[in-house]
């Protein structure tokens, strides 16, 4: 069940309701109704996201791999666990996860953050943080330390133990829903009605993006420049030759996506002027893409019109949110 960020009640403690800092034109996001939002919870959260104790190694954190100057991805073309195992897909952006219908990119089961969360814990092909068999261990640790101890019963007051698993996953999963990006160029063009955000070549670009021309918007959609939840996932002309390659894959975001290169979900195209050159080739030599998804026409553009396009996702970069030092050391 869900509900619209309300004040939580443990035993007879009452949380006070979280103010969110939303950028304008942003809802209100929804939070599970067992893991509503607080001041508490979340600086507890932002702590454990940094916090390297909790991988198999003592080295890796959540940050590790979603790091703020990159819009919380990694740059690697696929993310690599505390013990050096490459993962299969790409790091994905945690902005504006809040938002998100379904999480990681390829299971729309796993539907809530800490859902997601379960995954990098506690996966053993690969290994990502390695906390599987280790969990003694690290509750004892932190129930060991005072400062954490304090943090957990200010975080989930009258709830007995105050640090588990649970918390864990509770307090990084609220920290996450914060993580707000929405004072880009095109942000302020669109809800601050600044004419002079965008460039020419980004306004060009947008007309273009939304085309039924280009079609971008068919896919990146929303408030987030994502969904619909899924697609059928890129392929290359070599993958379409052997039949393989071909697979359901979520629509990222693209808010940001200047910052988060290489693309795709194994990281195999490096620009965003590669991107589009990738769609339009596939489309237009019929390498199979358009067979599983039909919204992938042909691209016809200039070279001005591919500068203008990629202007236009230039712009969706929230300096501000990349600036953030972000949690942890």
């Amino acid at each position: 069940m869900w509900l619209v960020a309300a004040p939580s009640v443990a035993a007879h403690l009452t949380v006070p309701a979280y103010n969110w800092k939303l950028p304008p034109g942003f809802p209100t996001p929804l939070v599970p109704q067992d893991n509503s939002m607080s001041d508490a919870k979340v600086a507890l959260g932002a702590r454990l996201f940094g916090e390297k104790r909790l991988s198999v190694t003592g080295s890796y954190a959540c940050k590790s791999c979603h790091q703020p100057q990159l819009a919380y991805t990694d740059g690697r073309p696929r993310a690599v666990g505390a013990t050096g195992e490459s993962t299969r897909h790409s790091a994905m952006t945690l902005a504006n996860v809040a938002y998100n219908a379904a999480f990681t990119w390829d299971d729309p089961s796993v539907r809530t953050l800490e859902q997601q969360m379960l995954q990098p814990l506690f996966n053993e092909h690969p290994v990502e943080m390695g906390l599987r068999g280790r969990e003694n261990d690290i509750l004892a640790r932190l129930t060991a330390d005072a400062d954490y101890m304090a943090q957990f019963v200010a975080a989930f007051p009258g709830e007995s133990p105050s640090i588990s698993i649970d918390h864990i996953v509770k307090a990084i999963a609220a920290f996450e829903r914060t993580l707000m990006s929405g004072r880009s160029a095109f942000d302020r063009y669109v809800f601050d009605d600044d004419q002079g955000a965008l460039s020419t070549p980004a306004k060009r670009g947008m007309a273009l993006f939304y085309s039924g021309r280009a079609g971008c918007s068919q896919c990146h959609s929303g408030l987030n420049f994502s969904g619909p939840l899924r697609y059928q996932g890129h392929v290359h002309a070599a993958a379409s030759r052997a039949n393989t390659g071909f697979g359901k894959m979520r629509v990222p975001t693209l808010r940001n996506v200047a910052l988060t290169a290489p693309y795709m979900h194994d990281g195999s195209v490096a620009t965003l002027d590669a991107v589009i050159e990738h769609y339009a080739a596939a489309a237009s030599q019929r390498l199979g893409i358009q067979r599983l998804d039909p919204r992938i026409q042909p691209l016809h553009l200039s070279a001005q019109e591919t500068h203008d396009l990629v202007a236009f996702l230039e712009s969706l970069t929230d300096q501000e949110f990349a600036a953030e030092r972000g949690p942890g050391p």
